[in-house]
């Protein structure tokens, strides 16, 4: 596919490890293309879920993905700030049909106040015995979790101070285009 340019939209898929999809994000502007990341906004989008039920997102949400590292970032924002939803998975690759990429079950939740909770450790767990994911990729997401929480404590990329800010701009920029 050929890369995507800053107002244009796409669409998001996650998979579980055996294949099968899992969530579906239909319309998301992209607002920024690297060679390593796709930064985004989607905005009270349609999300299909596996077994075809649908729901749109509450509000508005900046997407951070990059070619090497195995999670992705969602910040939402929020009237008391903005809340990250981190997403241990494979690093994403793009195609004709979408953004697409791995969904590892892990977590990673930070409330408006700092606090950071890790999340679905259980269901890591179980789909780690069904799917039998390898060692190596139980010890590339132990390392991304670290790298991660890392990202987190010392304020890099989205979690910086005035990323929220820089990219909420650029929406309203390309959004109100003519």
């Amino acid at each position: 596919m050929q890369v995507p340019r800053e107002g244009d939209y796409i669409a998001i898929q996650s998979y579980k490890h055996d294949g099968h999809l899992h969530r579906i994000w239909r319309d998301t502007m992209v607002l920024k293309t690297s060679e390593n990341e796709i930064i985004g906004c989607n905005d009270h989008t349609l999300v299909t879920e596996s077994d075809r039920r649908h729901w749109y997102t509450h509000e508005t949400a900046l997407v951070y993905f990059h070619r090497h590292y195995w999670f992705n970032i969602v910040t939402m924002l929020r009237e008391n700030g903005p809340s990250y939803y981190c997403n241990l998975a494979t690093p994403f690759v793009l195609d004709q049909e979408a953004l697409k990429y791995i969904d590892y079950d892990l977590d990673i939740k930070v409330f408006p106040d700092g606090e950071i909770r890790l999340l679905d450790v259980d269901e890591y767990a179980a789909h780690r015995q069904l799917w039998h994911y390898s060692n190596t990729i139980d010890d590339i997401l132990k390392y991304s979790t670290e790298t991660l929480i890392s990202w987190i404590k010392n304020q890099k990329g989205p979690f910086s101070p005035g990323y929220v800010r820089l990219w909420q701009k650029r929406y309203q920029e390309l959004l109100h285009r003519d």
